[in-house]
């Protein structure tokens, strides 16, 4: 606990920066939550950061907040999945959701190897574009060690794909004839084909708005949305065992290796986290005692994203920019065929 607080009090500075802008980012993100808080905190650290180029003491603190501040976001989500609830309810949208997720994740993979795409990088996107977005990056790039351009990049280009979801499925599912009397069929495809959880919500508002479907649309794509989420747990469990296996094989002897400098463990608090929410709901009590858990998660990464974006060099991600956007069209256009395939080769659609 002592060593705690004295991390605190030693990076101080770095975290109220972090804090300031993540405060209006939250209000901000609320209001427009097709664009969401993280992303609009990234954005506001990255212009900042090209004025104010010598942080001095506020340094550590920023860089404090990238990385603790956002394991604590990631543990903090767990309290906001109920296994038993999500795993009944998502059933039918399960094969789905494999088959999409192995898909990017393969297509990452091999673009990784054809196009030489940063191997960290590769791993954000597949991710965030195949699981949930910024909770997915979020998650995963503690255990990969990404820094924090690499970061910011996968972000930005999962944001981008966010929005032309958003603005196009709709129009798309009626050109491609999807049933407007019922938002199930639409439900499931902004469910899996959509990344982030903003835009899932704001793609199937948009159906049910435009056919008069009440919310229909909308708690079936949130429902298969957070049966996605699940992912998280057990590629970040396998991300961390490999990155525990090279860092072995890394060293010269077994006695140069710590499992537990090695292993994050953060991600077992995430796992415990839901557990006991699970648990919790089982026994009769009520999910709203949860709810301001997840609503600190969610300012959390808000935080993190400020301090990333405070980290970053803007004019370095726009050059370097091509072939991570390429990576994300072709995980996103992937995602959303076998989507179509798969609700076509199961009746829904």
């Amino acid at each position: 606990m002592n060593k705690t607080v004295n991390a605190i009090r030693n990076n101080i500075i770095g975290i109220l920066v972090c804090l300031i802008i993540a405060i209006p980012s939250w209000f901000l993100g609320k209001k427009f939550p097709i664009i969401g808080g993280a992303v609009i905190a990234i954005l506001a650290g990255m212009i900042i950061t090209m004025f104010w180029n010598n942080k001095g003491i506020a340094s550590s603190g920023i860089k404090f907040t990238s990385k603790y501040i956002l394991q604590l976001a990631v543990i903090l989500l767990g309290f906001g999945l109920d296994l038993n609830v999500i795993l009944e309810t998502g059933k039918q949208s399960l094969p789905i959701i494999i088959c999409t997720i192995s898909t990017s994740l393969i297509v990452a993979w091999l673009m990784h190897k054809v196009m030489k795409i940063p191997g960290n990088i590769s791993t954000l996107i597949g991710v965030g574009s195949s699981i949930c977005g910024g909770s997915a990056i979020a998650a995963t790039a503690p255990v990969i060690d990404a820094d924090d351009d690499e970061v910011a990049q996968a972000i930005s280009v999962i944001f981008f794909f966010n929005v032309l979801a958003a603005l196009l499925f709709p129009i798309f599912g009626k050109l491609i004839g999807f049933d407007t009397t019922s938002g199930e069929a639409f439900g499931i495809f902004a469910g899996t084909a959509v990344n982030d959880t903003s835009s899932v919500t704001a793609t199937a508002s948009t159906w049910d708005s435009m056919w008069g479907l009440g919310s229909q649309t909308l708690d079936k794509a949130v429902t298969v949305k957070l049966t996605r989420t699940l992912a998280i747990i057990p590629i970040t469990l396998v991300l961390a065992i490999i990155k525990a296996h090279k860092a072995k094989s890394a060293s010269k002897s077994d006695n140069g290796f710590s499992f537990k400098r090695s292993f994050p463990f953060f991600i077992v608090y995430f796992i415990i986290a839901s557990l006991i929410t699970t648990v919790a709901l089982n026994f009769g009590v009520s999910g709203d005692v949860f709810t301001p858990l997840k609503e600190l998660s969610k300012f959390c990464i808000i935080m993190a994203m400020a301090a990333i974006g405070l980290n970053s060099n803007i004019v370095k991600l726009i050059k370097s920019g091509g072939k991570p956007i390429l990576l994300g069209a072709c995980c996103w256009t992937v995602i959303t065929l076998v989507s179509l395939i798969m609700q076509q080769l199961l009746g829904i659609w």
